[in-house]
């Protein structure tokens, strides 16, 4: 018995060690499938089947503030709604809060780059993306300027780098565009 174990190592080391690449965790992407949300918010659109919708339950959210979870990914999308007929929304304000919520980011992004989407209803959508190691790597906002302000963040609850997490990024990134291109005020 000793001598199989000995002719086993000995046959073992004999090998030539070769140091394997170094890779990254493989991340099976599913396909994409939409479905559409309840009809208790003043907006509706698509979003992906993979997504958990849950109202968002920080202390100071709105009533029509929702979360998007993504378990797979540990992602979140959160959505935050405001009446423009409140008189306590003023655009300008809203609009300029959600350019700061993403210049923030200044300290740790190698760029900020912003992006105007032509939508389906008429309406235009801004859409920031971040890259470098920051808290939320794309962001998005859409108005109809007299009702309706529709504001989108990207986070995850992972410690990966974001250069690991850029296909999830990228599969996300498709469905907030399918979210916004199915866009629909109500009320």
């Amino acid at each position: 018995m000793i001598l199989v174990a000995f002719a086993l190592l000995s046959a073992r080391c004999s090998e030539d060690y070769v140091p394997k690449p170094r890779g990254f965790n493989r991340i099976d992407l599913p396909e994409s499938q939409y479905q559409t949300l309840p009809d208790t918010l003043p907006y509706r659109f698509d979003y992906s089947e993979y997504a958990a919708l849950s109202r968002d339950s920080f202390h100071l959210a709105g009533p029509y503030w929702i979360n998007l979870n993504y378990p797979d990914f540990e992602a979140l999308i959160q959505i935050t709604y405001k009446n423009l007929k409140d008189p306590a929304n003023d655009i300008s304000l809203l609009l300029e809060d959600a350019y700061e919520l993403s210049a923030r980011h200044n300290i740790k992004a190698y760029s900020i780059e912003e992006s105007i989407i032509s939508l389906p209803n008429g309406q235009n959508a801004s859409v920031i993306e971040l890259d470098g190691e920051v808290p939320s790597q794309f962001q998005f906002f859409t108005t109809d300027t007299t009702k309706h302000f529709l504001r989108g963040a990207l986070y995850f609850n992972v410690a990966n780098k974001n250069d690991s997490l850029a296909p999830i990024i990228e599969f996300i990134k498709t469905d907030v565009v399918q979210m916004l291109n199915t866009l629909e005020w109500k009320y």
